[in-house]
């Protein structure tokens, strides 16, 4: 597995969320998202910071029990021009609730997977920064940029949450798609030494941090990867498609970040 340190994963949350800042001031607020179709990137910009400062409360807060969940959201300024603060502010509070203390304490745990609740959570907005910072990017004609090792870590955790506990009850239509009777899929970097290999069974999609033979094999670097496994980049983008392609596309048309 790619495992990047906390202190790494808090420093990146807030550089990518910077990134998506300077994309949207760029692009302006009506634009159209064309990763995201039903936002514009005032939308977009809302999300990200609202769903940062969102979580940071849960941390902070340390709440444990599901039904105590924040409920009301932050409120976007309306000048483009106070959205680089306004996201500087979120992206630092949720990274500083993210502390080495917190990712010890007792947090819910979305998943409901091994990992603590902010642990969960902090891998979760390192997700939301860098994927929405594609879409900001797309949306202002900008290039698309993570580092390798950001890309790997993130498509752990991409893997990671679709064969979590909870994915049935969260994207039950998602979970039954990517059940199957054998059949495998393998992702493999060449920027970086990782690499991803999927089995489809009866009772659900198991994956392993490894290469091994597979009906299905995508390689490129880890950012195409991740964007192609996002829906950010048609799998034709990829640098190679071995096997049968079909497995793949099926994947990504059940799997992919959710963008609405």
């Amino acid at each position: 597995m790619t495992e990047l340190n906390a202190e790494t994963t808090r420093r990146a949350i807030v550089e990518h969320t910077r990134r998506l800042a300077e994309s949207a001031v760029a692009a302006g607020p009506d634009a159209a998202v064309p990763t995201a179709p039903k936002w514009t990137v005032a939308d977009l910009v809302a999300h990200l910071g609202q769903t940062q400062h969102w979580v940071a409360e849960i941390i902070e807060r340390r709440i444990t029990d599901p039904t105590q969940l924040p409920t009301e959201m932050a409120t976007p300024p309306a000048d483009p021009g106070e959205w680089p603060a306004w996201l500087a502010r979120s992206a630092q509070r949720v990274a500083d609730a993210c502390s080495d203390e917190a990712l010890e304490a007792p947090v819910f745990n979305a998943a409901g997977d091994a990992r603590s609740g902010a642990q969960f959570w902090m891998s979760s907005m390192l997700n939301e920064a860098v994927v929405h910072g594609f879409d900001g990017a797309i949306a202002a004609d900008r290039p698309l940029d993570v580092e390798a090792d950001v890309a790997a870590a993130l498509i752990d955790n991409h893997f990671t949450m679709l064969t979590s506990p909870t994915w049935e009850m969260q994207r039950s239509e998602s979970a039954h798609a990517i059940r199957g009777t054998g059949q495998t899929l393998q992702w493999r970097a060449t920027d970086t030494a990782a690499a991803w290999f999927v089995e489809r069974q009866a009772e659900g999609a198991t994956w392993q941090p490894e290469t091994r033979q597979a009906d299905v094999t995508v390689t490129g670097p880890a950012g195409s990867l991740l964007r192609i496994l996002t829906r950010r980049l048609p799998l034709s983008g990829s640098e190679a498609v071995e096997g049968d392609t079909s497995l793949a596309q099926h994947w990504i048309d059940n799997t992919a970040h959710a963008s609405d």
